[in-house]
């Protein structure tokens, strides 16, 4: 006879097995999975996060919905000059008082610092649009590779041009009327699209290069000949400092955008792309981007 505690425990062992039996015999008896990543909430109006080397959708909040874009505008205008034919990125353009007088008259928007009379590269140009975010440098790069035969005509066939590569990504929900973001009421886009145009301009080793940049120091050529060491543009990404594996991509701001950013990061191989427009602040929108990415890699 089994008596006591050690009858108990043998009593109890046996249940278990017998239960145990019964369960793998019905198939009832799995492994828990484990748990889904919890999709975050984000102050952002809009949102969207893709699988950079899949296009696979990973998290969406209004990710159709038009917006005004702010200064991620820069991104299409960084691709419309790279995607020019015979691209010389060490030709030189001449800052004029225009773009000058252009940063001024729309409240000192943001810039590069721009001289008037120096002789800058349209590789300087292009760390100077997306770094500082200079409308300086987007509207020197709209003159130098826009067509027609006055400043007007050429800015207006540089905006052209961004709506057709818009077109041609298929970006659907996309059109500008600027050149740097400062719109006129139809410079509007989504999380969606502009994550995608991202992805496509990315592809860009070069662009690759400069959105990951924290800080670029120009040499210009002043009126004289001489050489000028312009002070350094810093990036406004806040991303590339604060999340491991951020390598892009572009800051906006605005009345109407309020605080927008896309973004990118690699980590073990894997690349998440994504978008936040119209966040309360910046501080916010970086913490909106970092639950995105955090998420993205977790999905």
């Amino acid at each position: 006879m089994i008596t006591g505690i050690k009858g108990t425990r043998l009593r109890r062992a046996a249940a278990v097995a017998v239960t145990t039996g019964a369960m793998l015999a019905t198939g009832a008896l799995t492994v828990a999975p484990a748990q889904a990543a919890t999709a975050p909430t984000i102050a952002a109006k809009g949102g969207y996060v893709m699988n950079n080397a899949t296009g696979k959708s990973l998290y969406t909040k209004a990710a159709d919905t038009r917006r005004s874009t702010g200064s991620t505008t820069k991104i299409m205008t960084a691709l419309v000059v790279l995607k020019q034919s015979n691209l010389n990125l060490d030709s030189k353009v001449t800052v004029q008082k225009a773009y000058s007088d252009y940063i001024v008259d729309n409240n000192w928007a943001s810039n590069a610092k721009l001289i008037v009379g120096d002789k800058v590269t349209v590789r300087q140009l292009l760390y100077g649009l997306m770094l500082p975010s200079g409308c300086d440098a987007a509207y020197a790069l709209a003159d130098k590779f826009g067509s027609g035969s006055t400043r007007a005509a050429r800015v207006k066939s540089f905006i052209g041009k961004m709506n057709s590569t818009a077109k041609s990504l298929g970006l659907k929900n996309t059109n500008f009327d600027s050149f740097d973001g400062i719109g006129k009421g139809k410079n509007y886009s989504t999380p969606r699209d502009l994550t995608r145009l991202a992805s496509s301009a990315m592809k860009n080793s070069l662009f690759r290069t400069v959105v990951k940049t924290k800080k670029y120091t120009a040499k210009t050529t002043t009126k004289s000949g001489g050489t000028r060491t312009m002070a350094p543009w810093e990036n406004t990404n806040p991303l590339l400092s604060s999340y491991s594996g951020a390598i892009g991509v572009k800051t906006g701001s605005g009345p109407e955008a309020k605080a927008c950013l896309v973004f990118a990061a690699t980590r073990n191989g894997k690349t998440v792309i994504g978008t936040v427009l119209t966040s309360t602040d910046p501080a916010t929108r970086k913490s909106d981007a970092t639950k995105l990415l955090n998420y993205g890699f977790a999905k």
